[in-house]
C-alpha cells in the first residue's frame, strides 16, 4: 500500500494518466459514436497531449501548481465541452491544493469534490442525467463514506465506484449534452464522459500500485 506521492510521483503519475488517455482514443470514439459525434476520443487525446507537453517543460511549485497547469493545458487544447468539463475538474479541483507537496487520500478527496463541484456548478448536471457526473460523484461520495487512509486504497475505492457509475450510465437517457437528442436511443451505451471519468481515475491506480 502505498500512502502518499512526492511532487515528483505525482508528476509521473499524471503523466501515466496522459499516456492512457492517448492510447484510449478509439475506445472513447467508439463510444461517443453511440451517443455523440464521436470526436470525444479525438478531443481527450489532443487535451492530454497538451498535458504532456507541459510535464515535459514546466516546473511547478505544489500539487494546485501541478493540476491547474494540467487542467489549464486540457480546457485550451481539447476543444469543445470535452475540454472545458475535464480542464475545470482539475484547474478548479488543484485550488484546495495550495501549498500541498505531498499527494496522500485527502488530496484526492479535495481533488474530486471540488472538481466535482465546479462541473456541476458550471454545467448544472445531477446525477441519473448521463453525465461524467455519474462516475465522478460515487467517486467523492466512497471516500467521503471510508476516508481511507492508504493513498492506493482511496483510488482502488474510487476508481471501482467511478467504474461502476459509468457502467450504470448504460441504462439512463440522457438530460444533456449532444445525446439527450437520441432519447431512448442511446439506452444501452456508456456515457463517453464517465467512461473518461473511470480511466484517468484506473490510470491513477495503476500508477500507484505500480510502486507498491
Amino acid at each position: 500500500m502505498k500512502n502518499s506521492l512526492t511532487m515528483t510521483e505525482t508528476r509521473e503519475m499524471l503523466r501515466q494518466v496522459a499516456q492512457g488517455m492517448i492510447a484510449s482514443q478509439s475506445l472513447l470514439t467508439e463510444a461517443d459514436r453511440a451517443t455523440g459525434d464521436g470526436d470525444h476520443g479525438v478531443a481527450m487525446g489532443r487535451g492530454f497531449e497538451a498535458v504532456l507537453a507541459v510535464l515535459d517543460v514546466q516546473q511547478f511549485e505544489d500539487l494546485k501548481d501541478l493540476f491547474f497547469n494540467a487542467g489549464t493545458a486540457l480546457i485550451t487544447s481539447a476543444g469543445g465541452a470535452s475540454g472545458i468539463i475535464f480542464g475545470t475538474w482539475f484547474s478548479v479541483g488543484a485550488l484546495g491544493l495550495v501549498g500541498k507537496q505531498v499527494f496522500d487520500s485527502q488530496a484526492l478527496s479535495i481533488l474530486l469534490k471540488d472538481g466535482l463541484n465546479a462541473i456541476q456548478k458550471r454545467g448544472k448536471a445531477k446525477a441519473g442525467d448521463k453525465t461524467m457526473v455519474d462516475a465522478l460523484l460515487p467517486a467523492v461520495t466512497v471516500l467521503e463514506n471510508h476516508a481511507p487512509d492508504s493513498l492506493t486504497e482511496a483510488l482502488r475505492l474510487a476508481t471501482q465506484a467511478a467504474k461502476a457509475g459509468a457502467e450504470h450510465t448504460k441504462g439512463l437517457d440522457a438530460r444533456l449534452g449532444k445525446a439527450r437528442s437520441l432519447g431512448a436511443r442511446a439506452l444501452g451505451y456508456v456515457d463517453p464522459g464517465a467512461l473518461s471519468t473511470s480511466l484517468i481515475l484506473e490510470f491513477m491506480l495503476w500508477y500507484v500500485e505500480s510502486l507498491s
